[in-house]
């Protein structure tokens, strides 16, 4: 696509948009902007557009500009400003072509971004440093298999019909007795299973909000759900998280200003920072959920990592404001993709009717491997050997970035991410993670979480992989450039 200059008469970039080109419009929009910013027609500090304004003068959906802005955001071509818009950022350069190729092109090798396939796929050759998954001999491969080998025996009946709406009744029960024993009292009917936990943050946002809502997030928080929040055309306000929890004014203040529908939230071990908050910070969070009348939705797939005791706003709050998201992935296995939604029950028929609108059931397979695996005596002992794995990992991990010149964000006192970053400031975390990439290295950049490029490089470690030598290496010839 050929971009335009800008329109006379409003200012603002329109773009002759071709809906027979292969690739999506919002790729079209990307390399078109990207073109205007390296030709200067865009000048640093160019107001853009409002979303709607951009989706009337260009003919698409808000939601395909909201996902080009997201995008262009990452990429550091736009910048945010609070309560003004968006802007063409000062010094902003496209980086090379490849970085805004249409997704049907394999740039998996070209460049990172938080759907970056070989962050997820675990067939990659580069080590996953950046990666959410831990290597498979930690999970415990013979109960993984074991489960999934019972799971496909399942009865000649089953394979009629679809599965229960709610997902697998065994699976439910099972978890609604193990969280009632171990956090809050829940009915099996109170739970609803999903493909994974992004699954489940996606029918939360379907059920409980329209585009123009106000969502709060963490900042930095999980890239994935920044971007989703995006996508259903809703607006993501970051409130800060740091070594010590959230900025609980800051969140006062937004709450009172910009009357949220809901808010995310990791209660235990967050990513990416790997903290917890307080039950003084928990409580705090409930109550002024409850003054400004807004739900809190529990990222806690890192519960079962976490230390007994731990806060937990769905045990204190019993499901009133309160919705749990849950996950097996970080215990058993990703590729498995169960996940859970706790919710009171006034809540629970409007889910289930947006989760068989937008796909009927989940996998019974899936499910009844979970159950099977967790359900079997060895799972607490595997649980608590990954737990201790994880725990001297992470102190090698903070040992051997020390050494390597980083500076950690927080000293986690569990899970499986360690934040730590350059101390001055120089390339971005991004451009340092494409020269990683093509060291066959694959980093998880600041930009991935936050909301704005943070002024200093960042990146977020999975412990399983920080000490390896070939990584260390690659820092400390980072570090060396800097000095």
């Amino acid at each position: 696509m050929e971009p335009t200059e800008k329109s006379e008469s409003e200012g603002w970039p329109v773009l002759a948009i071709d809906r027979q080109r292969r690739g999506s419009l919002v790729d079209q929009i990307v390399a078109a902007i990207a073109e205007m910013v390296n030709r200067r027609t865009l000048p640093a500090g160019t107001k853009m557009p409002s979303v709607r304004q951009f989706a009337k003068t260009n003919g698409v959906s808000t939601f395909t500009v909201v996902e080009s802005y997201d995008r262009l955001l990452h990429l550091g071509l736009l910048s945010s400003r609070r309560g003004s818009g968006f802007f063409v950022a000062r010094g902003a350069e496209a980086p090379a072509q490849q970085t805004y190729l249409p997704t049907y092109l394999p740039a998996a090798a070209l460049v990172v971004d938080t759907l970056t396939p070989d962050l997820y796929s675990g067939q990659t050759d580069a080590l996953p440093v950046g990666a959410g998954w831990l290597p498979p001999e930690w999970y415990g491969e013979s109960t993984i298999l074991d489960a999934v080998r019972h799971a496909m025996k399942i009865p000649a009946g089953r394979l009629r019909g679809y599965g229960h709406p709610l997902g697998f009744p065994s699976l439910r029960q099972h978890l609604a007795t193990t969280l009632s024993a171990d956090l809050f009292a829940v009915e099996p009917e109170q739970i609803l299973l999903t493909h994974g936990a992004t699954h489940a943050f996606d029918l939360v946002l379907r059920t409980l909000t329209r585009p123009g809502d106000v969502v709060f997030v963490e900042d930095p928080g999980y890239g994935n759900l920044l971007a989703l929040v995006r996508h259903h055309g809703c607006v993501p306000v970051g409130i800060p998280r740091g070594a010590h929890g959230l900025d609980m004014e800051v969140l006062a203040r937004e709450a009172q200003a910009r009357q949220p529908k809901l808010m995310f939230v990791n209660t235990v071990l967050q990513n990416p920072l790997g903290t917890s908050l307080s039950q003084a910070q928990a409580h705090r969070l409930l109550a002024l959920s409850e003054q400004y009348d807004f739900w809190l939705v529990e990222d806690d797939i890192y519960r079962e990592l976490a230390a007994r005791g731990d806060s937990s706003l769905a045990a204190m709050d019993g499901l009133r404001r309160v919705i749990r998201i849950g996950s097996f992935s970080k215990t058993l296995s990703p590729v498995l993709r169960v996940g859970s939604i706790c919710a009171s029950g006034s809540l629970m028929p409007e889910l289930v009717r947006v989760k068989m609108l937008t796909g009927l059931t989940t996998s019974e397979v899936n499910e009844r491997a979970v159950y099977d695996a967790v359900s079997s005596r060895a799972y607490r002992k595997q649980v608590e050997r990954l737990v201790l794995q994880l725990d001297d990992a992470r102190e090698l991990a903070l040992e051997r970035l020390g050494d390597a010149g980083l500076v950690p964000l927080a000293r986690p006192r569990g899970g499986m991410f360690v934040s730590a970053g350059l101390p001055d400031k120089g390339p971005s975390g991004r451009a340092i993670a494409e020269r990683a990439l093509r060291a066959s290295i694959l980093l998880a950049p600041g930009e991935f979480f936050a909301l704005r490029p943070p002024d200093t490089a960042w990146f977020r470690f999975n412990v399983a992989y920080a000490h390896e030598r070939a990584l260390l290496d690659f820092l400390r010839s980072i570090r060396g450039e800097q000095s």
